[in-house]
């Protein structure tokens, strides 16, 4: 007999909402929801630079969590808007810190993906006795050859069609680095020239998001208020490798957390973030509960990756309880 799949939870409100100034000239977005005496949780985003949408609170059972969702600096509502300012994920991890110390959380759950898997390794590796468990999603952990597939050589053999699109406001003198090209576009004083290059780029971040094309997520990322916000963000973090020295940083620290659980949900033919990476995780990690999706890509809301993160929040609050 098939196992019938998990959904989303109800869609529920925050209970309370706030902003932190974390330094910087930075103000972040704070909302919590679902029970304020239930088992802690924080959300991280992805992206970097894609802020939260309101679904993303629904991956917990609101009876037994207290979910915590923020905005990462210069992304949804947090302010100044797009700033690369004091932008690092060493910035990002001390304002999760900020966070659980402004409302009174001894330690929490951590649940990241794509972008936020990398932040949650982070987080959990700098804090680890901050952190309760995670639960991991499309793993990413800016090494080049991942940004290589990604932005250089490698998913234009598998999209040639949008690959074209996304490098046709790259002179082709400059292809030999599209990254690089990109952000000096998009971080240029020329705001038309990156309006244009920020459309392109998120097209092309929407396309390999999800096993199949999704309407709705190229919609929300090319939505006109926050595309070029969004991209000078990701180009940022990209081009920076993510700001770990050495680049292997996150797998030679795994140790500090090996003791902690973990889920670890991976598409199979995820686009932008290949199952070989997660797998480089867990084989560094084998206390870590992996578990492939066999027809799913990218997203969170493609059925069998849902499917698989709801039964891991609903496994941590069994055990947390």
């Amino acid at each position: 007999m098939t196992e019938e799949l998990r959904t989303l939870y109800p869609p529920i409100e925050p209970f309370a909402t706030r902003f932190l100034e974390v330094g910087g000239g930075h103000r972040l977005y704070v909302e919590e929801a679902g029970d304020p005496d239930g088992i802690p949780v924080v959300f991280l985003h992805g992206g970097p630079g894609g802020g939260l949408a309101p679904f993303t609170r629904r991956f917990f059972d609101p009876a037994r969590y207290r979910i915590v969702l923020f905005d990462q600096r210069g992304s949804g509502r947090s302010t100044p808007a797009g700033s690369l300012h004091d932008n690092t994920t060493w910035h990002l991890v001390d304002d999760i810190e900020v966070i659980r110390e402004a409302l009174g959380i001894a330690a929490w759950l951590v649940f990241g993906g794509s972008w936020g898997s990398t932040l949650a390794l982070a987080y959990a590796e700098t804090h680890p006795d901050r952190v309760t468990g995670l639960v991991l999603r499309g793993v990413f952990l800016v090494r080049a050859a991942e940004r290589r597939w990604v932005y250089q050589d490698g998913l234009d053999r598998i999209q040639p069609e949008e690959w074209a699109r996304f490098v046709a406001p790259i002179p082709e003198p400059e292809r030999d680095d599209i990254l690089a090209a990109y952000h000096r576009r998009l971080t240029g004083a020329d705001l038309d020239e990156a309006r244009r290059c920020a459309d392109a780029w998120m097209r092309w971040e929407a396309i390999i998001s999800s096993l199949v094309p999704n309407p709705d997520i190229l919609a929300t990322l090319t939505a006109d208020d926050a595309v070029l916000e969004s991209s000078r963000i990701l180009a940022h973090y990209a081009v920076n490798g993510g700001f770990f020295e050495p680049e292997t940083r996150l797998l030679d620290d795994v140790d500090r957390i090996r003791h902690l659980p973990c889920v670890i949900v991976q598409g199979r033919y995820d686009l932008c973030c290949p199952p070989v990476t997660a797998h480089d995780l867990a084989r560094l990690w084998p206390e870590a509960d992996l578990r492939i999706v066999g027809d799913a890509g990218h997203s969170s809301l493609e059925p069998g990756i849902t499917h698989e993160l709801i039964t891991a929040t609903d496994g941590f609050a069994a055990k947390l309880s």
